[in-house]
């Protein structure tokens, strides 16, 4: 039997939950809304809604799906209608993955499939730009889970990809730990983030083939990076990779389906002292400004712009608002910018400068657990 799960949220709260014209936001205020991954202590938590709307200095956060155990990465497809989440676990099958089919106009969601990804604690989902194929990455298991997608959102196991190797950090890097995995803008390579091995693996992709994800080059990162996330530029000639363990943001050049290092950026004030723990990398959608996430004890947004020469340049390091910033994302108006706090439990609003990229907080917040990562909905 299908299960379901129902936000009693007025259908008319999500008509209005992408950006409209000048003229509607007169009569409307603005309304954003948010899915939220989080780690969970208790049946009653899981899968968590954001509502913002601004205008009237309103934040709102609710449990969509209880009982859901650590469902730490969440993502929808293009339409709204197909939710993914994992559950970031470890066990004979290693974690899971599942999907759900979600009603735009009320947000109820209907459970369509779960499977088992094969490798202990998947932390990241990726999905591809057709939207037919979905990885895992497995943290603990240091390996890939590829799954094909089928216009239901049903999911069928398709490819396990075991990393291996180690880096310098013994504590950190003693085995392979797959961080992330990003498509390309044309979905022709995948990206892979390995924090373990300290290297960026460049996979092909082509759906068709039996196989679809195959290895073409391995790049090394500077011994003790920690390569977690990574985004591509607007043009997709550029890689902003965030090396977690030294606090770095560090710019490749795409070309050739290879990367070239060209800048390596700190994340720290000239005068920090403490442990650090760089996180989660965003490109603003006009593709001129880049933040990053900083926990350990810097709990920082740093916020870059892109210069004339194709460099970056700082804007600013922002507190963040709370304690341990794992993620935080733009709306897709580029407006604002929200910040979820593991530690603390705070969900932050900023405003942004859409011409300068500069942050400052709006005094909204609201408090959660655990949320761990911010998915914004447009329909």
């Amino acid at each position: 039997m299908k299960q379901r799960w129902l936000l009693p949220i007025l259908a008319g709260l999500f008509s209005c939950s992408s950006p409209t014209s000048s003229t509607q936001e007169n009569s409307t205020p603005m309304t954003y809304s948010f899915l939220v991954g989080t780690y969970t202590k208790s049946d009653d938590q899981g899968l968590d809604f954001l509502t913002l709307v601004p205008k009237k200095d309103s934040v709102h956060l609710q449990t969509l799906v209880p009982n859901l155990a650590n469902p730490s990465f969440v993502l929808a497809s293009k339409d709204g209608k197909k939710v993914f989440t994992l559950q970031e676990e470890a066990g004979k099958g290693g974690g899971k993955i599942v999907s759900f089919e979600r009603n735009p106009t009320d947000n109820q969601l209907t459970l369509l499939d779960s499977m088992e990804t094969q490798g202990d604690h998947p932390c990241h989902i990726a999905l591809s730009p057709d939207e037919d194929f979905l990885i895992l990455s497995n943290y603990s298991g240091g390996s890939l889970s590829g799954f094909r997608v089928d216009l239901k959102g049903r999911l069928a196991f398709s490819q396990l990809i075991q990393h291996e190797g180690s880096s310098v950090n013994p504590d950190r890097q003693e085995a392979p730990h797959v961080h992330s995995a990003t498509f390309s803008p044309d979905g022709k390579n995948v990206l892979v983030a390995d924090l373990g091995s300290d290297e960026i693996y460049i996979y092909s992709f082509e759906v068709e083939k039996e196989a679809p994800l195959n290895l073409k080059t391995k790049v090394s990162m500077t011994p003790g990076d920690g390569p977690r996330h990574l985004a591509f530029s607007k043009d997709g000639n550029q890689v902003y990779v965030v090396q977690e363990m030294t606090a770095v943001l560090e710019i490749f050049d795409f070309k050739d389906e290879n990367l070239t290092s060209r800048q390596r950026l700190s994340l720290l004030q000239d005068d920090f002292d403490g442990s650090v723990g760089a996180a989660e990398v965003r490109v603003s959608p006009d593709g001129n400004h880049i933040y990053v996430s900083n926990r350990g004890d810097a709990n920082t947004i740093s916020a870059f712009k892109r210069t004339d020469n194709g460099e970056l340049a700082l804007i600013s390091h922002y507190p963040s608002g709370g304690i341990m910033p794992r993620n935080f994302n733009l709306t897709a108006d580029g407006q604002y910018l929200v910040s979820a706090h593991q530690q603390s439990g705070d969900i932050v609003i900023f405003k942004r400068n859409v011409e300068t990229g500069e942050l400052t907080q709006t005094g909204l917040r609201t408090k959660g657990n655990q949320p761990v990562y911010l998915f914004p909905l447009t329909h």
